[in-house]
């Protein structure tokens, strides 16, 4: 039997009542008995502001209590959450909220400065996140009226408080539409993606199921929740889980993400490769590149005691209580992954989109594979397209529960994405070995054919750039066949070692000759090129590609 999506939340919250659920790191902390309160509140808004069942909610702010209460409370009253990455420019959140319909927006206060209110025909109202205070209402709404209303209502009919019994909630089908999730891609078009509650209960189920979390048990929201993969693993089912979610309401810099980590000791961390490539390319790297460990590290009755110690190291960075740290959402850098097997650090990698909410292959550490992306979840089959016989190597499809219903008001792009047998097309390169587990070898968008029409992933060589020391991120195109990198320096280690910036390209083509020697010939990088900022990113903090060509001038 299929798990109702909304019954997730609403069993979690009855059965956890007194147990701690939300809470803003540095800031209030909210029970399940808390929010279910707020989420009937919301309920007596949406009712009081004519939203029905099917209606668009939009909801733009950074990670936050009430962030997840709104969430909540839309899907669970049946009507359709639209979530907005804080980072989108306003000219990209009018778009969303015109194009999806969305009849009230709920904001964050510092983001409600950047948008106009005026460029945003279909909304009713717009409420503040964080006080649900009305910040601008149409005519016909009354959003002032309506708040004030419910608040009275709400106090009159549980005026001896709000108890467990009195939080019931009406069922809402699986086959009704949950999400619409605009994606910010490599491709630079941003697209609905429709999730029904099915698509979003397949992936707290497999959750649920096959990864290690308990009541009470702490978690760490440090992605972002408009974002399905940090909202479904992050948010959904811990929150199904009765765990308590701690929410980072500010910038996830690299100082606070590892004092919440320590402060708060989460049983399982949820990150991108950016994270765990950062803390080894600043903090462990340098100290194996030391003549003496070197050579410690090469004997091998010495060797474990000192990888144990630094796995000690970087578990204890991450809090120190954690079962696994599950990576995902970008590909995880070959030299890396290298050193966190020899050392036996507990990750996994995972793989998915959002047009899958977002899983598509897990599994936990003990069974992870090197370079590999886990194993298929049970509620969705693959197949590789490799049509030129390529040694098994081809785009990834899937099909099953968890892939999306197409893309909101574009049948052309839904079309081209889902086939009429229903495999969804990755966009992703990859292979399946014969125990089962993924790879994942690129995006079918960056491949790069080699002069004899080689298959050349730049991501692969992106990898091993990045662990220069004076590297802070790469970017491999082509050119004319000739493979070029575009290097964006790390500034901070340039000064640190007090190098003039006449230096850097000297210093950067003695690294490019020592990778070009690690690489077959066609993969060899012809000339490294500085880039003056950091590239722009996606939400799981993939290179915006397509932005980006070699400019000569």
């Amino acid at each position: 039997m299929k798990e109702n999506f909304v019954a997730y939340i609403a069993d979690s919250i009855k059965e956890h009542w007194e147990y701690p659920a939300l809470s803003d790191y540095k800031g209030k902390d909210y029970t399940y008995g808390d929010t279910g309160r707020q989420i009937k509140w919301l309920h007596k808004l949406f009712d009081e502001t004519g939203i029905k069942k099917g209606d668009k909610i939009a909801l733009l702010g950074k990670n936050s209590a009430h962030w997840g209460m709104v969430y909540l409370a839309t899907v669970s009253y049946g009507a359709v959450i639209v979530p907005i990455l804080p980072d989108f420019h306003a000219n990209d959140i009018h778009h969303i909220v015109n194009h999806s319909d969305s009849k009230l927006l709920f904001v964050g206060e510092m983001l409600w400065e950047q948008v106009d209110e005026s460029c945003m025909d279909s909304l009713k109202g717009i409420v503040a996140l964080e006080d649900f205070t009305a910040l601008c209402s149409k005519p016909e709404c009354h959003l002032v009226h309506a708040i004030n209303k419910t608040n009275d209502g709400f106090k009159k009919q549980y005026k001896n408080g709000f108890s467990k019994e009195d939080f019931k909630i009406e069922p809402v089908s699986n086959d009704e539409i949950g999400i619409i999730n605009y994606t910010s891609g490599t491709t630079g078009f941003s697209k609905g993606v429709v999730l029904k509650n099915n698509a979003l209960a397949a992936n707290v189920r497999y959750a649920r199921h096959n990864l290690p979390l308990n009541t009470g048990e702490k978690i760490v929201s440090i992605l972002p929740l408009a974002h399905t993969y940090g909202c479904a693993f992050e948010f959904l089912w811990p929150f199904s889980m009765g765990s308590h979610i701690n929410f980072l309401t500010r910038t996830p810099s690299p100082k606070i993400i590892v004092q919440a980590f320590q402060t708060i000791k989460p049983s399982v961390v949820i990150a991108v490769p950016l994270i765990i490539e950062k803390i080894y390319k600043k903090q462990i790297k340098p100290a194996l590149d030391k003549k003496l460990l070197k050579i410690l590290t090469s004997l091998p009755l010495v060797d474990k005691p000192i990888y144990q110690k630094i796995n000690k190291k970087l578990t204890d960075v991450f809090g120190g209580n954690f079962r696994e740290i599950v990576i995902g959402g970008a590909p995880l850098s070959e030299d890396v992954e290298t050193f966190l097997r020899k050392i036996k650090f507990k990750y996994a990698v995972g793989y998915g989109m959002t047009e899958c909410g977002p899983l598509i292959s897990y599994i936990g550490w003990e069974n992870t594979k090197y370079r590999s992306a886990g194993k298929l979840v049970d509620t969705l089959e693959i197949k590789i397209d490799d049509e030129k016989g390529n040694e098994g190597v081809g785009e990834i499809l899937v099909r099953g529960e968890n892939v999306m219903e197409g893309y909101y008001k574009n049948p052309e792009a839904t079309a081209h994405s889902i086939d009429k047998d229903g495999w969804l097309h990755t966009g992703d390169l990859g292979m399946v070995d014969e125990e089962g587990y993924v790879f994942i070898n690129g995006r079918s968008k960056s491949l790069i054919l080699g002069p004899s029409g080689e298959n050349i992933y730049p991501e692969e060589i992106e990898s091993k750039i990045n662990n220069l020391p004076h590297v802070m991120e790469s970017l491999v195109l082509s050119d004319n066949t000739k493979l070029v990198a575009l290097i964006y320096p790390d500034y901070e280690a340039v000064d640190k070692q007090g190098i003039r910036m006449n230096q850097l390209p000297d210093l950067l083509e003695e690294g490019r000759t020592e990778i070009n020697e690690e690489l077959p010939k066609f993969k060899q990088v012809t000339r490294f090129k500085l880039y003056p900022h950091e590239f722009e990113k996606t939400p799981k903090k993939s290179i915006k590609r397509f932005l980006y060509a070699i400019d000569e001038n």
